[in-house]
């Protein structure tokens, strides 16, 4: 079997910050479109929203990557069974992530949604410790989220509850993922999956928002929110689960309550404590030890990487 290796330096390195961008791009695209999302939720419900971002996505990442429905067209390679379950089970967690979090949007703060869906990428990098210096950036990013979730801010008990639902189909969709990627060459894999989850989606959005999903105003904003919440960030954040492990992507991924808290501010004016201003400065400072420590692969992914050639992945 062929050995690929990476040069520490180059652009996919899993420590490179080449790397650790993709993760952070993806997820200011995901917050700043879960902002803009607030215009549509009068005129098309939660269910709406979701099923118009899905659709669009859909169909955007279709055209890209025109994935076949019988083989992967890079490698020619038959679906097999096991791909197309992992397709599947992906894009039902991608529908049931968006329903619930975007029903958390609507009852609590960006920024405390976020917070409260961090938890399941947490738990799952916390899960696949095993060093010392791996627990403490872990403790020390779930102690920021703490301190930004604090504040005497009454949150609605609900909205807490589909925030939790949406980080354990968070943390769900990180592993899949990272099948899917080994599976699949190229974005084919995220396209299927995506457009899955518009199928889903779709008995839910029009039972939600009926014929307005049909305004004009209200597609051109479902297409804004398509391509900065999904498009942009599945596709940059596919490509970073492909070279990193779940342990590694669910630690870079801890930024994201600060991101959610920055962009609540600005576009939405939610304030924060000064004690959630700390918090974002620990969790700031875990992602970026983690993405440090990224650069010296587990044993388990440098055996991965190897078998990354072009019929592997196909496999």
């Amino acid at each position: 079997m062929t050995t690929r290796t990476t040069p520490p330096d180059s652009p996919g390195s899993p420590g490179s910050p080449a790397t650790a961008g993709l993760v952070l791009a993806g997820m200011c695209g995901l917050q700043a479109g879960a902002a803009l999302t607030t215009g549509l939720y009068p005129a098309v419900g939660t269910a709406g929203v979701v099923t118009l971002r899905l659709c669009f996505a859909a169909a955007v990442l279709c055209a890209l990557w025109r994935p076949g429905l019988r083989r992967d067209r890079v490698t020619g390679r038959r679906w097999d069974r096991g791909t197309l379950a992992t397709v599947i089970a992906t894009g039902t967690l991608l529908t049931v992530h968006h329903l619930t979090y975007y029903g958390a949007v609507v009852r609590i703060p960006l920024g405390a949604a976020t917070t409260v869906e961090f938890l399941g990428p947490f738990a799952l990098a916390l899960a696949g410790s095993r060093r010392a210096p791996d627990l403490a950036r872990a403790l020390l990013a779930l102690a920021g989220v703490v301190l930004l979730g604090a504040g005497g801010l009454a949150l609605d008990p609900v909205g807490v509850a589909l925030a939790a639902v949406a980080g354990a189909c968070w943390a769900g969709y990180i592993l899949l993922a990272g099948r899917l990627a080994r599976r699949v060459a190229g974005g084919g894999g995220l396209a299927l999956a995506v457009g899955w989850g518009a199928l889903l989606s779709l008995p839910f959005g029009v039972a939600s928002g009926g014929a307005a999903l049909l305004r004009p105003g209200v597609l051109a904003l479902g297409l804004a929110v398509a391509v900065l919440s999904s498009v942009l960030p599945y596709s940059l954040q596919f490509e970073a689960i492909r070279r990193l492990s779940p342990r590694v992507f669910g630690l870079l991924t801890s930024l994201e309550p600060a991101v959610g808290a920055l962009i609540g501010l600005l576009f939405l004016g939610q304030r924060l404590a000064a004690a959630q201003w700390i918090g974002i400065a620990a969790v700031a400072c875990a992602s970026a030890l983690a993405a440090r420590s990224s650069g010296r692969p587990e044993p388990r992914a440098q055996a991965t990487d190897r078998q990354l050639t072009p019929a592997a992945e196909a496999s």
